[in-house]
């Protein structure tokens, strides 16, 4: 079966159900992803990763003794508010058993705290970066599988030194994400010797933005770093600043490495643009999750899809270990993934079903790499760089 955009489709036309089978589910769990909004391109490819997740384990016999996965999708649209209305409606209609997302910070943050940790229901976002995710009072129920910006941003900060930047402007979108991002590059890359030129917040869907770039080209840096999406506001602002000369080379955070800035600029056009994206370290489960991915038609080297689908796959194996026990979900996330018992590689669902009611520890070895949570729900992870070439992304190496 091909998954690609199926996710995305199935919620334009207001469906919950991705798969045939998922007709028949008995255990619910929420994709609360951004289908609109500033990462739209992004969202259908990580979706189809996490149902992929959900299609494996129903093809192997399903969860809790035979029952289904059904995915029921929901759309934050990367926006505080749409993230809870969508949130509530999952888990108070829905009665969803758990939470794959949201995938923007700001709506992670705000769901967190409206919905989930009141509800008792456990949040797994593949995407959510925030550095101030880590510090919320969630009574440990809720964790990610994508490393926090404040690693993301320190590392492209020395990345860039290292590469010969010693002097950048920034411009960075005034939420949650863009603010994490930000600040923790500028840290870094102030505390190495680097200088930071200009350094400015914008509000996001301004038609022009060309008096903020003015004002950030005056401190003479010829980079500039962004700190936004690139569906959305980052795209006006990369898009004026070579319409106007106002830099000469770019940098963007994960956020920007979206097709759409190709389609849009053109990939001529972006030969000196840059960005920094998560990736899955070199392993025997990184291989199986692409082989599986590219299969049902995904792409697996579009963002975030690889801690999409082990978020996707976590969520399972933590269901299944709890009993299907809502209350127990996060306490077993640790338990399937914490660098013990006997490891389980992407797929790998009949295996692990088997060994969970023998009562063996397991530990879940993700596609992204390790997935072992720390005391804050926060995991360690691999960041590269990634240049335009031929149309799409290519990695130019990884940044530590």
């Amino acid at each position: 079966m091909k998954l690609t955009h199926l996710a995305f489709a199935a919620t334009l036309a207001g469906a919950t159900a991705l798969t045939a089978q998922s007709a028949l589910a008995d255990v619910k769990v929420g994709l609360l992803g951004g289908v609109s909004g500033p990462i739209a391109a992004m969202a259908p490819p990580m979706l189809d990763a996490a149902q992929l997740a959900f299609q494996q384990v129903n093809d192997q016999g399903g969860i809790l003794g035979g029952q289904s996965i059904e995915a029921v999708v929901g759309d934050s649209a990367c926006n505080p508010q749409n993230g809870v209305d969508s949130a509530t409606k999952l888990v108070n209609v829905e009665q969803v058993i758990g939470l794959v997302g949201p995938h923007c910070s700001g709506a992670v943050l705000a769901v967190a705290n409206s919905v989930s940790v009141p509800a008792g229901v456990t949040l797994l976002t593949p995407s959510g970066t925030s550095p101030e995710i880590t510090g919320l009072q969630d009574n440990d129920t809720v964790m990610r599988t994508v490393p926090s910006d404040d690693y993301q941003g320190r590392a492209l900060a020395r990345a860039l030194l290292e590469r010969g930047t010693s002097k950048v402007a920034v411009a960075y979108l005034n939420n949650d994400y863009g603010t994490g991002l930000a600040e923790s590059f500028k840290d870094e890359f102030e505390a190495n010797g680097g200088a930071v030129a200009g350094y400015a917040a914008h509000e996001e869907g301004k038609a022009s933005y060309r008096s903020n770039l003015a004002e950030l080209s005056r401190g003479g840096a010829d980079t500039l770093v962004i700190f936004d999406y690139g569906d959305g506001t980052g795209l006006t602002i990369l898009r004026q600043a070579l319409e106007n000369g106002f830099f000469e080379k770019f940098v963007g955070g994960d956020g920007m490495k979206s097709e759409a800035v190709i389609n849009e600029l053109g990939a001529e056009n972006l030969t000196t643009f840059v960005a920094s994206s998560p990736v899955g370290t070199a392993s025997t489960s990184l291989d199986l999750f692409r082989d599986a991915f590219t299969n049902v038609g995904g792409d697996p080297d579009a963002i975030f899809v690889t801690t999409s689908y082990d978020a996707g796959f976590l969520m399972a194996l933590a269901i299944e270990k709890a009993g299907g026990d809502k209350a127990g979900i996060a306490t077993a996330l640790r338990e399937v993934s914490n660098g013990e018992g006997e490891p389980i590689l992407p797929g790998e669902w009949e295996k692990a079903v088997g060994l969970i009611a023998e009562g063996t520890a397991i530990n879940y070895k993700g596609a992204s790499g390790d997935l072992d949570f720390d005391e804050n729900g926060d995991v360690p992870g691999a960041y590269a760089l990634f240049e335009v070439s031929e149309d799409t992304f290519k990695s130019i190496g990884e940044i530590k």
